[in-house]
């Protein structure tokens, strides 16, 4: 009972992460024609399809997208599990919030790359299947920079480049819940072992 809490974080993480992209792809333009300004030009919404990992990036065979879904199934069930030992071990609770912000976050963007290709007929041209190759729906958009890298830059010098995360909720809850447990990881430790020493 103690650690349902933790798994009605995730699962809102995941009502609301599917709500806000399911309501950008019914209601916005694919593309910089259907972008809002939030705020000036540096945040803005914007609807965009990320087909791979964080920042677009692909694994390169045809079979890479599968072997990325498959793979992000089988880490959102270990974090899970994970996640419910360790409120059987009465592990610190800002430990366990997070987990459950980190996995709210996973299976948000397993969803789409398991389903959107089958109900929003998003899979790039080339899916050997629709299933376990949608891509995953990405709406807020950061722009930090963008112009010519100088010369003198390893690997980007001389070239034209943006800096410009593009997001959803998902992104955002992993993130957050990774930060967390990086900002307060003595903290959280601390009290940890100091519970081990006291039984």
């Amino acid at each position: 009972m103690k650690y349902y809490k933790y798994f009605f974080l995730a699962l809102a993480v995941i009502v609301l992460d599917q709500a806000v992209k399911l309501f950008v792809h019914f209601n916005m333009e694919l593309g910089a024609n259907g972008q809002i300004t939030v705020f000036g030009d540096w945040f803005k919404l914007y609807y965009t399809l990320n087909p791979g990992m964080a920042f677009g990036m692909q694994f390169g065979s045809e079979f890479g997208k599968l072997g990325l879904s498959l793979f992000r199934l089988v880490a959102m069930f270990f974090i899970a599990y994970y996640l419910y030992r360790l409120a059987k071990d009465d592990t610190h609770p800002g430990v366990l919030w997070s987990l459950a912000l980190i996995l709210g976050g996973a299976m948000g963007n397993v969803l789409d790359s398991t389903f959107y290709g089958v109900l929003l007929d998003n899979a790039p041209y080339d899916a050997i299947t629709p299933w376990f190759h949608g891509q995953v729906v990405d709406m807020f958009y950061i722009d930090i920079w963008e112009g010519r890298v100088a010369e003198w830059v390893p690997f980007w010098g001389g070239d034209y480049l943006s800096l410009w995360p593009i997001f959803n909720i998902a992104d955002a809850s992993i993130f957050a819940g990774v930060a967390i447990i990086l900002i307060f990881q003595k903290r959280f430790f601390k009290a940890m072992k100091q519970e081990v020493v006291n039984e």
